[in-house]
């Protein structure tokens, strides 16, 4: 049987108390397991709750459907993923390249960690990928690059920075997918980071001399 959809993917409600705190966190849980198991196609409010250990009307108290169970998965990583950016980029006290190489070093890192997780979010993303929350989140994101890139080229026209920082957030982003899609060492996570800082950084040097 397929899940009734809505057009909601937002949480009903906010836990507020301790004991719903906790319900919330095991349901979330048991959905990452379920979602790293089965995948985004076999992935159900009835597989979460029972993953859970609850039942699925005490499911439903909190997520009105599969569709915000996902995207509440989803949130978290794009609010990890913009308060590693901000604590990053903004950090005036080093230079922008500097900010920059650190920047894709925990990117890479982060999407090896997180990349079973993610690689199954992904295949759930046209269930939310234009919902108004995931263009809020992106749009904070996009701020924050914007800011950035004024930074690393103060005399560069808008179009030249905005390229730039799509060009480096785009391909931060589709590379890192592919290269976390394998395992990989320790070592190998390093040195793929630095040769894609390496490329960054000498590509908005390039941009600063013109």
């Amino acid at each position: 049987m397929t899940e009734r959809r809505t057009s909601s993917i937002s949480s009903r409600k906010q836990p507020q108390q301790a004991r719903s705190t906790e319900l919330v966190a095991a349901i979330l849980d048991a959905a990452v397991q379920v979602l790293t198991k089965e995948g985004a196609q076999r992935f159900t409010t009835a597989r979460v709750a029972e993953r859970a250990g609850v039942s699925v009307g005490s499911l439903y108290q909190y997520f009105p459907n599969k569709a915000s169970i996902l995207f509440r998965l989803q949130s978290d990583e794009w609010r990890q993923n913009i308060s590693l950016l901000r604590d990053i980029l903004e950090d005036a006290a080093r230079p922008p390249l500097h900010r920059l190489r650190t920047l894709v070093h925990a990117f890479i890192r982060s999407e090896c960690e997180e990349a079973a997780v993610r690689v199954a979010l992904n295949d759930a993303a046209p269930l939310y990928r234009d919902a108004p929350e995931a263009r809020e989140v992106r749009a904070s994101g996009e701020r924050i690059v914007e800011t950035f890139m004024r930074e690393a080229l103060p005399k560069a026209s808008d179009a030249v920075r905005a390229m730039a920082g799509d060009l480096i957030t785009t391909t931060l982003s589709t590379v890192g997918k592919d290269f976390s899609e394998s395992p990989r060492s320790q070592a190998e996570i390093e040195s793929y980071a630095d040769a894609m800082a390496d490329m960054f950084c000498a590509y908005l040097k390039s941009l600063g001399k013109r």
